[in-house]
């Protein structure tokens, strides 16, 4: 076992606090899990104590378990023993279900998940925009037809409403911030905050509906594992003593309330290793994550930095277009308050000749800066046209197309399956198969243990429809369906139809469009159908609802695991019946219980596993993972931009004065309100323009991040977007105008 020099001081670690910076592709997870062994090996834990690793997502739990275990059986050690490894909500989870009492909660409380919050939130915001509809209309632009002005109100309003829901209650709780503590300064604030007062309502609105379930959301989690840390001093202390070594991996993505819980449970003397890369950080903008908390870490007196600079992933080349992009921000963005969005050094290094990860061949030609400018359609074409020739001829070869958004990575898929090319679209999916599975599952077997519930089929209608998926106007459509749905008292009228009570009739003879009629006919043609399979065996029933509701080879797998589950469940809980059942499904969505399905996102996705096929993906979905060969669309300046006149910004509406963005005003005002003197200042605008820097920032270093995904060849393209007008068409993104001329450049020399 070879290590590298960096390594070996990172190995040495025995106490105190040390933080690592890691550039893509360093070996950060085998360092660390290498370190958390060690530590193990030198016996220095005592009974009943572990290492705890804090980790961003579930499938680095597993990642990290595997590797950990694989160095501890090399040191005759037992696996699985003296380490334990979480995610922040895991180990929230862990703090508040030990001691739920010391924050108010039963020892039954649940966890609603996060289709289930949405819920809330949509029907939160709906009833709040129906009490106020015209509280919006002072900040459109003036200009706005009548027509237009009135089609917003109607279409876009609803979702900026919940988008504020969102934001407002996921900041208020990162800083602990109770709808009454909220309520109790915008009393005594000298200002008028008028966002902060619609945050408060929906806040108040939201948190009623989770009390009359019984339940926390995942912020609520985290935020009460803190409070049950300050609360009892003897609970904190025995969790110190337990966990006396904490590893953090992703540190860059910390978040406000981690950086209190973590810092809680080290203590002032306590061992604390924190590993990231700040130029990875890429959720700060629609998270309450921020890069900040590892950059100052590092800083501290008391902290013993070290750098993994080496990475064996890509070639030269590669690797000198990603350092060149962090040198051009630092000296030569075109706005300056942007040049420290990528930190360097550490640069990215290659690997000595003998490391054990040697970086592979390079080949300069492997590298296209596409500087033609692409319609939206034609940069799909050309794609599409790339990977018909590169596929068949590399069919071992690993290739993904990384896009800024989902919905330009579905408009590529279906180019692709109209034209036979092999493709992956399971990183456009932005849901976990699994709990996404059961949780499908266990709202259809919820309706069935009460089909008088409208509400209940409601939501398998939603299910059933993929809403969580659709957009444009089958999203509109599948929602006026179940608001019909929803609001019908009589279920039977519908589905079981008689004399004088047809409620299908009744809606035709309203007028009702025959789209929406004939949706509602094959609905209920399938609802009569597992309303018949109910009496069947829980396994029985799970399998053929799935066959319905679930697509996908993974998805039917895993309904498989769950239908042996439940029968399992049932064999050893005889008294159980179709509701029991359902809530064990419902353990499963929310994430309390580990369960190990065939999710590519919680297991692991593996590239290798699609050799030969075009994995199509977002880039934030492609952290931590790499390919012989990555494509990057879009790079222009809408999605890429630099704050040069002319940007546009994806979270500003076209409709408002001023192009405002609300969101970030309305948490600009909650800060207004933790002002520590009398005296709040808010002034509009101030926020949007702070919005405009850190979304650029972020997207530098998510441009960062889809370069270093590429092992052997990049091809980068860009498209104007579809104004259609001249005076509306989109450029190239600054950056990656920069990286077009440095490697021109740079091979015109390389030919003289």
């Amino acid at each position: 076992m070879k290590l590298r020099a960096s390594q070996e001081k990172i190995l040495e670690y025995t106490s105190g606090k040390m933080g690592i910076s890691a550039v893509p592709g360093s070996g950060k997870t085998w360092t660390l899990s290498k370190l958390a062994a060690d530590i193990i090996r030198t016996n220095i834990l005592n009974d009943g104590q572990e290492i705890l690793i804090v980790t961003l997502v579930n499938s680095a739990v597993d990642n990290f378990y595997q590797r950990i275990g694989s160095f501890v059986r090399q040191y005759d050690l037992i696996p699985n023993f003296g380490y334990r490894v979480r995610t922040l909500h895991g180990l929230a989870h862990d703090i508040v279900r030990e001691r739920p009492s010391l924050v108010g909660l039963d020892e039954r409380f649940q966890i609603i998940d996060e289709r289930e919050a949405d819920s809330i939130r949509e029907e939160v915001s709906r009833t709040w925009l129906h009490n106020h509809p015209q509280f919006f209309t002072e900040y459109l632009d003036p200009d706005l037809a009548d027509s237009k002005r009135d089609q917003v109100l109607r279409d876009d309003i609803p979702d900026l409403v919940q988008s504020i829901a969102l934001s407002f209650i996921r900041y208020a709780k990162d800083r602990e911030l109770t709808p009454e503590v909220i309520r109790q300064r915008l009393e005594r604030c000298p200002i008028p905050l008028p966002l902060a007062e619609i945050g408060l309502q929906l806040y108040v609105d939201y948190q009623r509906a989770l009390n009359y379930r019984g339940a926390v959301d995942f912020d609520d989690l985290i935020r009460l594992a803190l409070m049950a840390l300050k609360v009892d001093h003897a609970y904190l202390e025995r969790l110190q003593e337990r966990w006396p070594y904490i590893l953090e991996d992703e540190a860059q993505d910390s978040s406000q309330l981690q950086e209190k819980i973590l810092k809680k449970l080290v203590g002032k003397e306590g061992n604390w290793v924190r590993v990231g890369d700040p130029n990875q950080a890429i959720y700060e903008t629609f998270t309450t994550a921020n890069p900040r908390f590892l950059i100052e870490f590092l800083k501290e007196e008391d902290v013993q930095a070290h750098d993994l600079p080496e990475s064996g992933r890509s070639t030269l080349s590669i690797i000198d277009l990603a350092n060149t992009l962090v040198e051009w921000t630092q000296t030569d963005h075109p706005l300056v308050a942007a040049r420290d969005a990528l930190k360097g050094p550490p640069f990215i290094e290659p690997t000595a000749k003998d490391d054990p990860q040697p970086n592979p061949p390079d080949q300069p030609d492997g590298i296209y800066l596409v500087a033609r400018k692409f319609s939206p359609q034609e940069e799909i074409r050309a794609v599409a046209d790339s990977l018909a020739r590169y596929l068949p001829e590399n069919p071992t070869a690993t290739v993904a197309v990384l896009v800024p958004r989902n919905t330009r990575g579905f408009e590529l898929a279906n180019e692709l399956a109209d034209r036979g090319i092999p493709y992956e679209d399971g990183l456009l999916r932005s849901s976990r198969l699994t709990r996404t599975s059961a949780g499908a599952l266990g709202d259809l077997l919820d309706y069935l243990s009460d089909p008088q519930s409208s509400r209940k089929l409601a939501r398998v209608f939603e299910v059933w429809s993929g809403l969580d998926r659709a957009g444009g106007d089958e999203r509109k459509l599948s929602q006026v369906i179940s608001e019909l749905i929803r609001k019908n008292a009589h279920v039977e009228d519908y589905l079981w139809p008689g004399p004088n009570r047809n409620w299908l009739e009744e809606l035709e003879v309203s007028g009702m469009d025959q789209t929406i009629l004939d949706k509602l006919i094959e609905f209920r043609r399938l609802v009569r159908r597992w309303q018949a399979a109910a009496l069947l065996p829980v396994d029985q029933i799970v399998l053929t609802v799935a066959q319905d509701i679930l697509t996908t080879p993974a998805e039917l797998a895993i309904s498989h695991k769950l239908a042996l589950l439940l029968q399992e469940a049932g064999r050893a809980n005889p008294s159980w019946r179709l509701a029991e059942l359902t809530q064990e499904l419902n353990v499963i969505a929310r994430n309390e219980r580990r369960f190990l399905g065939f999710s590519q996102e919680e297991s692991g996705f593996n590239p290798d596993q699609f050799q030969g096929k075009a994995v199509i993906g977002t880039i934030h979905k492609a952290k931590g993972l790499e390919w012989d060969r990555v494509y990057l669309m879009s790079v222009n300046n809408y999605d890429f931009p630099s704050g040069i006149k002319g940007d546009r910004y994806l979270s500003e509406k076209w409709f408002f004065k001023g192009k405002i963005n609300l969101e970030a005003e309305a948490l600009a005002q909650i800060d207004a309100l933790q002002a520590e003197s009398e005296f709040a200042w808010y002034e509009e605008g101030h926020a949007t323009d702070e919005a405009r820097l850190n979304y650029i920032k972020e997207r530098l270093r998510l441009f960062y991040v889809g370069i270093t995904r590429a092992k052997k060849e990049l091809i980068i393209t860009w498209n104007t977007g579809r104004a259609g007008r001249t005076e509306y068409e989109l450029l190239e993104a600054q950056p990656f105008r920069a990286l077009i001329n440095y490697w021109d450049n740079k091979m015109q020399k390389g030919t003289e």
